[in-house]
């Protein structure tokens, strides 16, 4: 899906990490949310509530997810899974962007 249509964005910008990494939240009309981001070149650590499924749109992610000992490299077009109530740790090389979907279980 290249876009979205029918939604709610919030104007005010989720900022992290000095804003090296910087999301919008879209929300759909059935309530779901989604967030589309930019992260800067680093190494950063998130925690979850939902269930999320990160979209690298562009550039290249290392994902160490918790509990888990290797990371695992996701290029543009890929995904990934983080369980609810976790963490995880992304670095990129590159600006990467990024869109995250929150499924609630």
């Amino acid at each position: 899906m290249n876009q979205f249509e029918n939604v709610t964005i919030v104007k005010k910008a989720n900022i992290y990490f000095e804003g090296k990494v910087t999301s919008r939240t879209v929300i759909f009309a059935d309530g779901t949310k989604r967030t589309l981001g930019i992260i800067m070149p680093g190494e950063y650590e998130f925690g979850t509530i939902d269930k999320e499924i990160m979209e690298v749109l562009a550039g290249t992610l290392g994902v160490l997810l918790n509990g888990h000992p290797v990371w695992v490299s996701y290029e543009a077009g890929q995904s990934f899974e983080v369980p609810a109530n976790s963490s995880f740790r992304v670095a990129a090389e590159v600006v990467s962007d990024y869109c995250c979907s929150y499924v609630k279980e």
